[in-house]
Formats: structure tokens, C-alpha cells, sequence
């Protein structure tokens, strides 16, 4: 025992330092973020350059969405058992390689095709969260959780401010180019740079219980995405929306038979689980719907009574101070985590992104109303992201931290889907013929955002109250196990 107790003190003094791992984890984190948002302002752009249609070019977001959410939760439990950092490696190789074939795409179905291989980035933030579970010291488990997860909301929103200058500038294949530099960056440093986790958990995947997943919620998000030009009662979006129930149940009862699930029901049904996984569902679907309503309702011309006419790379600016607000208060979060544990945070940041929608709901005239509603928006949103992840977390086994932590990046995913096509669908409801949408028709999309937020405040007030999150790294579990 000794001897073990040795070998476990001389690897501690020769692993990497966290701070560097850290560092590479962000920058792989914010690759997959960048990417997720980037294309949204340059659809037109991608569309009349490909020469395809609207309902097409949408599929370059969509398929996106639905690769990364039926990915992320298989590739985590695979870095549970196989090696979080072998994994990571994998992740972000499969994501230099779809990368690369958008930015080489000269046709549609190339570059959604590219899209579908690039979802597989998802799995970068369950695998980071398991490798900093694992690799930190407990003083900085919190805060190097929180600053990850945030980084989702701070990609993303980085991505709508740099898209505008990046085509104007290039093209939008460079919206591909810059990203893949960083992604190939990024994977040489996590070879070089982030050790292996000792803490694997050998098993087998369910396949019966990933097809039935991808299933589900292939089912849910075309039907979701695509209701709002089939029409919500159409028979197309109807029946999606059955199957990805049936499916939902089938796929639930399948893992409560498997010797060895995918996904853990009986994780699922943690208190400290469901509830995070419902606050983010309801948070994901605020911030999505920034992304959506805040550029179209700025770039409206003058004569639809509202909005300021603004280009696509100012329509970014917009949402430069929510970024800015993200990347603030995320380090702040993870130290408020440490003293006070990660559920007040959340509670203060759904009630942020609430309060910003229902300032954007009723002050909306003036240019520094949007900077106003966007900055408070992004504090909310970066409280409550940093706050998720560290949640699950707490919540769960070791063993289990990549799919219980994919399947609460899944959630935000979806939310964010329901969240934007609501959002696009009321204000769709207010135009007649090819006219603009009408202002009132915002004004209900920004209430809808600001109910769901509220809805987030009171899942978030139903997590159970949890100390200070007790976070050993791995090393001592290995000396300990000695």
C-alpha cells in the first residue's frame, strides 16, 4: 500500500497544473459555442451563395442542434469509461473534420452534412466537467465548472457579435476557417497538455438505448423546428410530436430494464437532478431566444414603426453587452458557489433573465433600452450557466458525471430549440401577406421569454439546499482507495 500511496504522490507532483488544463478546456469549449451561434446572422448570406432555400439553410442550425444533442450524452458516458481526456481527444478531432468540410461546403447538403459531424463537440462540456471534477484541487472544482459552463453562453453570444465583421470582412466560409484553427489548436493541446482521469468506469454502451434516444429526439426537434412553417397543427408536426413521446417512453422503459443504461433513471429522478435539468431547460429557451429576437427586432427598417435599422454586424453590438455581462459574472458565480453553494446563483440569474425580458417587453424605443435589457440579460444568463453544471455535479457519482452533465447540456439544447421557435412563431403570428412583423408581436415574444425565465426561478427554488460542493480530486480518491 505503501508503494501505491508513493506512485499516487509522485503522479500528483508530475500531472499537468490545473491551471493549464483549464485554459485548454476553455478553448475547446468556446470552439463548440462559437460554432453553434456563428452561422445564425450569415443565413441569408449562406443561402443565396448556395442558391438553396430558407427551409434548407435553416437545416445548417438544425442539424447542428440534433447531432450535438443525441452525441453529447453517449460521448460522455464513453469518456466515463474509456478515459475522459482519450475522449476529449476523439470529440474534438470528429469536430476539426466537420469543420472542415463546411468550410470547404460549395453545396448544401455538403455543408449539413458537415453540421451533423460537427455535433459531435457537444460532448467537450460533460467531458470537461469530468475532467475538472477530477483533476482539480476541491477549492477550485466550483469555479473552474462555473467558468466552463458559462463559457456556452459566452461562445454563443460572441459568435452573433463576430459573424457580421467576419463576412463582411471574408466570406462566410470563414465562419468554418477561424474556428478550425482553434479547434486544431486546441486538440494538440489537450494531447500535450491534459493528463488521462484514473477514474474510469469499465461497462458497455445500450445501444437499444442510444437509437432509442437519438430517435426521440431527432422526433421532437425537426417537429419543433420545423412547426412553425408546417404550422402547429399540421399533421407533419403532429405526428412528429406523438412519436417523440412514444419514443420518449420507450426509450425511459428500455433503460430501466438495461443490466447496464445509457442514462440512469434512477440518477434522472435525484431531486438535485430533475430540477437542474428543468431550470435549464427554461433558461436554455431564454437564451436562445435573445439570439433570435433581439437581431431581428434592431435590424427592422423604419417604416415598421420600431426596431433601427441596423446591419447584421451592428445588430451584433446589440448583444455585445449580454457577452460582456456573461464573461463577468461567471467568475463571480463560481466564488459565490464556494461560499454559498450553487442554488442562490441560479436563483439570481433566472430572476435576471426574467426581469431583462420583461424590461425588453415594455422599453424598447431607444437604443440604450436593448443595451440596457441585453446587459441584464447576460448577467442572469451567466449566473445561471455557471451554476448548472456545478449543480449536476454536486448531485451525482463521479462515475456518473459525463452523461449526467450531457444530458443537462441536452436540455439547455432543446429548451433553446422550443425556446427560439416560440419566440419566431409569435412574431410570425403578426404578419400579414410580406409585410414586417408587427411591434406588439415582440412584445409577446419577450413576455413568453420572460414567463419561461419565471418558470426557472421556481424550479431553481425547488433544488434542495446543498453545503459547500465536496469535490475531491481524483488523486485522493486513488491515495484513499491505497
Amino acid at each position: 500500500m505503501s508503494s501505491l500511496e508513493d506512485n499516487t504522490t509522485d503522479d500528483a507532483v508530475h500531472r499537468q497544473h490545473y491551471g493549464l488544463t483549464f485554459a485548454v478546456l476553455a478553448l475547446a469549449g468556446l470552439t463548440f459555442s462559437l460554432l453553434q451561434s456563428m452561422v445564425a446572422p450569415a443565413l441569408p448570406e449562406i443561402q443565396r451563395d448556395l442558391h438553396t432555400t430558407a427551409t434548407s439553410a435553416a437545416w445548417i442550425l438544425t442539424a447542428y442542434l440534433l447531432s450535438a444533442s443525441i452525441l453529447t450524452p453517449i460521448v460522455g458516458r464513453l469518456g466515463d469509461m474509456f478515459g475522459k481526456e482519450r475522449t476529449l481527444v476523439l470529440a474534438l478531432g470528429v469536430l476539426a473534420l466537420g469543420t472542415l468540410v463546411a468550410a470547404l461546403a460549395t453545396d448544401i447538403k455538403v455543408l449539413i452534412t458537415a453540421r451533423v459531424i460537427q455535433g459531435c463537440g457537444g460532448a467537450i462540456f460533460p467531458l470537461a466537467f469530468g475532467i475538472i471534477r477530477d483533476e482539480f484541487p476541491r477549492e477550485r472544482v466550483a469555479g473552474g465548472i462555473a467558468l466552463i459552463s458559462a463559457i456556452l453562453g459566452i461562445g454563443g453570444g460572441l459568435g452573433i457579435v463576430l459573424a457580421g465583421p467576419i463576412v463582411d470582412a471574408f466570406s462566410y466560409h470563414w465562419l468554418f476557417w477561424f474556428p478550425l484553427m482553434l479547434v486544431v489548436v486546441a486538440t494538440v493541446m489537450t494531447v500535450l497538455f491534459v493528463p488521462e482521469s484514473p477514474i474510469k468506469v469499465p461497462g458497455r454502451i445500450n445501444w437499444a438505448g442510444a437509437a432509442l434516444l437519438s430517435a426521440w429526439l431527432v422526433c421532437l426537434l425537426v417537429g419543433i423546428s420545423e412547426g412553425s412553417g408546417w404550422g402547429w397543427l399540421d399533421a407533419r408536426t403532429l405526428g412528429l410530436l406523438a412519436a417523440a413521446a412514444v419514443l420518449l417512453v420507450a426509450w425511459i422503459a428500455n433503460e430501466q430494464r438495461a443490466d447496464e443504461p445509457l442514462v440512469d433513471m434512477a440518477m434522472m429522478r435525484i431531486r438535485g437532478v430533475w430540477t437542474v435539468n428543468a431550470a435549464a431547460f427554461l433558461v436554455g429557451a431564454g437564451m436562445y431566444s435573445s439570439f433570435v429576437l433581439i437581431p431581428q427586432f434592431v435590424e427592422a427598417p423604419a417604416d415598421a414603426g420600431y426596431g433601427f435599422h441596423a446591419t447584421v454586424t451592428q445588430a451584433g453590438l446589440f448583444l455585445l453587452p449580454s457577452t460582456i455581462g456573461m464573461l463577468v459574472v461567471s467568475p463571480l458565480a463560481g466564488r459565490l458557489s464556494n461560499r454559498v453553494g450553487s442554488r442562490v446563483p441560479l436563483i439570481a440569474g433566472a430572476a435576471a433573465t426574467c426581469l431583462a425580458f420583461a424590461f425588453l417587453a415594455v422599453a424598447h424605443s431607444q437604443k440604450w433600452e436593448i443595451y440596457v435589457g441585453s446587459a441584464i440579460l447576460g448577467i442572469g444568463i451567466g449566473l445561471a450557466f455557471a451554476s448548472l453544471a456545478n449543480l449536476i455535479v454536486e448531485a451525482v457519482r463521479p462515475d456518473q458525471t459525463g452523461v449526467a452533465t450531457g444530458m443537462n447540456t441536452v436540455m439547455r439544447s432543446v429548451g433553446g430549440s422550443v425556446g427560439s421557435q416560440i419566440g419566431a412563431s409569435a412574431i410570425a403570428a403578426t404578419v400579414v401577406g410580406s409585410a414586417l412583423p408587427t411591434e406588439h408581436g415582440f412584445t409577446v415574444a419577450f413576455v413568453i421569454a420572460a414567463a419561461a425565465c419565471g418558470l426557472a426561478a421556481l424550479a431553481s427554488l425547488a433544488v434542495p439546499r446543498t453545503g459547500r460542493p465536496d469535490h475531491a480530486p481524483s488523486r485522493s480518491l486513488v491515495a484513499d482507495a491505497a
